[in-house]
């Protein structure tokens, strides 16, 4: 039963959650095990995914046009009559040394790591102030607090998105709307297939826990920040591993 000023999508109404960036990689395996759990998943990517599941609405978009990015909050209303949850998973890495970084990249990362994550989140926040509830779970990156070389831009942009995390958190509580974040360590994805082995090895030996990332450990924390319980947290980064 949900009481009167609780943080609960509406009784009996299966929960509307948008993933970026699903066609693989962590972005996919959120996406099924939400549908799965029995949650109507809405999913976007820049290309078709080559995967289905039951429950499942996929969108061509790209996070950072604004014009397509409004146009699916149009139809998640039209189609879905709202939105419980967002998670900003979409991302790009440059893993450069930054004398060899060119503003192209620059710009790419910033776009989509930054510029994407504030413009779904703004889009979001205004359909779930509809409803009265709402999540947002935003990507950082332990590249972050470990201030990893090679990784200026790709750290930088992921530390914009902790602040972003924050201060939306503080705009949008009264709202009733939590906001937080997941730093990953590395795990076995696309984004780290052109890592040198070393590199991986060094960033384990600097956690507590010593071993590769798993996509269960991070939807496990997601799972922690949409549950109903967690209507007190918000404005946090959790960094796996144990840093």
């Amino acid at each position: 039963m949900t009481v009167a000023g609780e943080l609960s999508p509406a009784p009996g109404k299966a929960p509307v959650t948008l993933i970026t960036g699903t066609r693989k990689g962590i972005g996919k395996a959120l996406a099924q095990h939400f549908c799965r759990k029995g949650h109507v998943v809405v999913g976007c990517s820049r290309k078709v995914p080559d995967w289905r599941e039951d429950g499942y609405h996929h969108h061509l978009v790209d996070v950072t046009d604004e014009a397509a990015v409004t146009k699916l909050f149009h139809d998640i209303r039209n189609q879905h009559g709202g939105l419980d949850h967002l998670i900003n998973n979409a991302g790009i890495a440059s893993m450069n040394h930054a004398l060899l970084t060119p503003m192209s990249s620059v710009s790419a990362v910033l776009a989509t790591n930054l510029s994407g994550a504030f413009l779904f989140s703004r889009e979001a926040a205004r359909l779930m102030t509809k409803g009265g509830f709402g999540r947002i779970v935003n990507f950082s990156t332990v590249a972050v607090p470990l201030r990893l070389q090679g990784e200026a831009v790709y750290a930088a942009s992921k530390a914009g998105v902790e602040m972003l995390t924050k201060i939306l958190a503080q705009e949008l509580g009264q709202l009733r709307i939590t906001v937080n974040c997941i730093g990953p360590t590395p795990i076995e994805t696309d984004l780290i297939k052109a890592v040198p082995k070393a590199k991986i090895d060094a960033i384990i030996a600097r956690q507590a826990i010593g071993r590769l990332g798993r996509t269960g450990d991070v939807i496990n924390v997601v799972d922690f920040f949409l549950s109903r319980e967690s209507d007190f947290v918000t404005g946090q980064t959790i960094y796996l591993g144990g840093l």
